[in-house]
């Protein structure tokens, strides 16, 4: 039986302030299987990021179990955390974090350099990336000279492009407005019903999560809520 793409067991976040110490999260036990498209909905503050960022291995547990793709992350040393994060996750940021003064095409480039690709398959290859999310025709626009809903179109492309098997979303949409927040989240599900990548979305918009195959609620660093 194939394991989980995600499987959290109890896992514990805490941040020192001061002398005081602030629970983040509190025994999250989270499992997402291969190909589901899940949202996690929650208000300002109630750890959204946190788990985020450790769903992302940008940051580790206090306590608690987090198996990826069926590994301990906790066991994982830099190098692979840093290629684990560069060959099997995608993430799509609410401000697109895209590089300034430069072109969409450069922007999804970019990992593909890192990867050490050469000049010519970078180029085929973001190119590609680009028409498959409808910006075939601004692939030259510098990042400043695209709409918001553009720009999160050229982040999509730039996460997918070394075939992620999940993508992390986290407000994919808190900056668009409703139009093009609709367009992003129709992109979304496409790319996960035909592209087969599992999607894990972080949002505050319930209109949003409602467009999810299933919703997930977090309140003061628990998981309060399953649909």
């Amino acid at each position: 039986m194939t394991a989980p793409i995600i499987h959290m067991e109890a896992i514990c976040k805490d941040y020192q302030v001061d002398n005081l110490i602030v629970p983040a999260l509190r025994g999250i036990n989270l499992i997402v299987e291969r190909g589901e498209f899940t949202s996690i909905v929650g208000p300002s503050g109630s750890g959204k990021s946190t788990l985020m960022s450790i769903l992302g291995c940008l940051d580790v547990a206090n306590s608690g179990r987090y198996l990826l793709n069926g590994t301990d992350v906790s066991k994982m040393n830099d190098d692979s955390l840093t290629h684990t994060r560069n060959s099997m996750l995608g993430f799509v940021f609410q401000n697109f974090n895209l590089l300034p003064r430069t072109t969409a095409l450069e922007n999804v480039e970019t990992p593909l350099l890192y990867a050490g690709v050469d000049k010519k398959q970078r180029e085929q290859k973001a190119r590609a990336m680009l028409e498959r999310v409808g910006l075939a025709d601004r692939a030259h626009h510098a990042t400043h000279q695209l709409s918001g809903g553009q720009q999160q179109r050229v982040a999509i492309a730039r996460a997918l492009i070394n075939q992620p098997a999940l993508l992390l979303a986290d407000e994919p949409t808190g900056n668009l407005d409703s139009v093009s927040s609709d367009n992003i989240m129709s992109l979304l599900q496409e790319i996960n019903t035909d592209d087969a990548v599992t999607i894990l979305l972080i949002t505050h918009e319930s209109e949003v999560a409602n467009r999810t195959h299933r919703r997930l609620s977090l309140r003061d660093g628990k998981l309060t809520s399953k649909q």
